[in-house]
């Protein structure tokens, strides 16, 4: 493995194929730490082959943890727009001696394993932490929202954009 930091190496990869953001390929291993936690295997040992579609279902369940409903969009904004994309990422990053494969790992096997918008739409809404009927309760200890102090007689004044 080359000494060149990470993100000089990710640099080097966007300058050869610039069609995916930076932000892309960091997700990606995000996607890989969280695969491997679903898939029940030990942080220590993280040798176990993950496949292209396994890691699929980890950058679905991850993306859709990270930003439910916008999930899709921020794909797009990083170049994403099929499953395909991730194996190509996932072969700039073998190729460049940041992640390893097997003979048996193809590109092909990350082609049309789901619908981006069949699976990020939609899905985000059936996940058991979203529940559109509950407020949203922020954690023990911090503030509900902002402070907003209320003018002198009038409890609606100060809400107009203006100066408080």
């Amino acid at each position: 493995m080359s000494a060149e930091p990470f993100h000089e190496r990710i640099a080097a990869i966007r300058r050869r194929d610039p069609r995916y953001a930076a932000e892309a390929y960091i997700f990606c291993f995000e996607a890989l730490d969280h695969t491997l936690k679903m898939l029940g295997i030990d942080s220590e040992d993280k040798r176990r082959h993950v496949t292209g579609p396994e890691l699929l279902e980890g950058v679905r369940d991850l993306a859709l943890r990270n930003f439910g409903a916008l999930a899709r969009m921020v794909f797009e904004s990083w170049g994403l727009r099929e499953t395909r994309d991730f194996g190509h990422i996932v072969f700039h990053l073998v190729d460049s001696g940041l992640m390893g494969k097997t003979e048996e790992d193809r590109i092909d096997d990350f082609v049309g394993v789901y619908q981006f918008a069949a699976v990020l739409d939609d899905q985000w809404r059936r996940l058991p932490y979203f529940d559109p009927a509950t407020p949203y309760q922020p954690p023990p200890g911090k503030a509900k929202g902002p402070v907003v102090p209320e003018a002198e007689g009038s409890a609606t004044q100060g809400t107009s954009g203006g100066e408080a």
